[in-house]
């Protein structure tokens, strides 16, 4: 029997922290606002009993004091209104000349069937992401959502004036990249403005990155652009206010099949302060006994190209009962 609720990921205790993010520290970002809370009209409305617009902007340090299972995120990619799995780096705007996507799957299914499937196997949390604003992968975000509600997260060209219509229409969460790292930027005031409208409880951030000399570099617009923000503990700690969730692709390694990026993965599981889920590289059960170890057995995972079903070798029926082992472990020691 699958559970029925993300386990918790452990207890809050304060800590103050600073460091510089386009030369402003995140201390002094975190005191800008009136009152430290942001009020939405949306909050216990009737129409929108969802909706919450009061993060804590005090500096918050996870201790992980509840062991938890390390969880499989299945994912439906969109592209032009098919199920593809497509090398994420190669994405480009479809007026850039001479750019050449890599696609390394398409599927006969459509988006709903996918959402089915995951469904039926109970896997919760999955995300459903388009990649292009066009409106056919609209059309198939939203019949996957219809045909899972409450089941998937939904991302691409999210923004303040249409988030609440996917979650309307049955997403659990939205993820957002773009339209807070916006020019090479952390844009705070639109960060704040999503959670005055959606609910710090209904956002994932996502914070997909490639290496810069030693660091991560959060990057964005189809993982096209470096932003001038790094991913390290005070930056996951300071955004972790915003959000409930954190999704990081790897994307050095993402749609390769050629191994994760354990580094990436061990940050994470060391620094975030709340639920994150790794994608990339993925190929063989082994990597994700790897990610499990690497990420301290907090860091949840991400199958793609490599299942079966999207033509690859990795059984998702495999996966699935990994998923499910790791739950039956922790029960069983609990």
């Amino acid at each position: 029997m699958s559970p029925s609720l993300f386990p918790v990921r452990g207890v809050f205790t304060p800590k103050m922290r600073t460091c510089s993010l386009r030369g402003t520290s995140i201390l002094e970002l975190s005191t800008t606002s009136h009152d430290g809370n942001f009020k939405s009209s949306f909050y216990g409305s009737a129409k929108y009993p969802f909706a919450r617009g009061t993060p804590s902007l005090s500096f918050k340090s996870c201790h992980f004091s509840a062991r938890c299972a390390v969880s499989f995120r299945p994912c439906i990619d969109i592209h032009k209104g098919k199920v593809k799995q497509i090398v994420g780096s190669t994405l480009r705007d479809s007026k850039e000349e001479g750019s050449t996507l890599v696609t390394n799957f398409e599927s006969d299914k459509s988006a709903a069937e996918f959402a089915k499937l995951y469904k039926k196997d109970g896997l919760k949390g999955g995300h459903a992401i388009m990649l292009g604003a066009d409106p056919l992968s609209q059309a198939a975000a939203i019949e996957a959502l219809h045909a899972y509600p409450g089941g998937l997260h939904v991302g691409g060209g999210i923004n303040l004036d249409n988030c609440l219509s996917y979650i309307e229409e049955g997403a659990s969460h939205v993820i957002v990249t773009s339209y807070v790292f916006n020019n090479g930027q952390m844009d705070l005031q639109r960060l704040k403005d999503l959670v005055h409208v959606v609910g710090k409880q209904r956002l994932v951030l996502d914070l997909s990155c490639r290496k810069k000399g030693n660091k991560y570099a959060i990057v964005t617009d189809r993982w096209q652009k470096f932003s001038d923000v790094y991913l390290d503990e005070e930056v996951l700690h300071f955004l972790a206010s915003y959000a409930d969730e954190f999704l990081v692709h790897g994307v050095d390694v993402e749609g390769k099949k050629l191994g994760i990026d354990k580094d990436l993965v061990a940050l994470l599981g060391e620094h975030s302060p709340i639920p994150v889920t790794y994608a990339g590289g993925v190929t063989l059960m082994a990597d994700l006994e790897t990610i499990k170890e690497a990420g301290k057995e907090r860091v949840d995972v991400t199958v793609g190209s490599a299942l079966d079903i999207f033509g690859g070798n990795l059984a998702y029926s495999d996966v699935v009962a990994w998923h499910y082992n790791n739950w039956k472990a922790i029960n069983k020691s609990s």
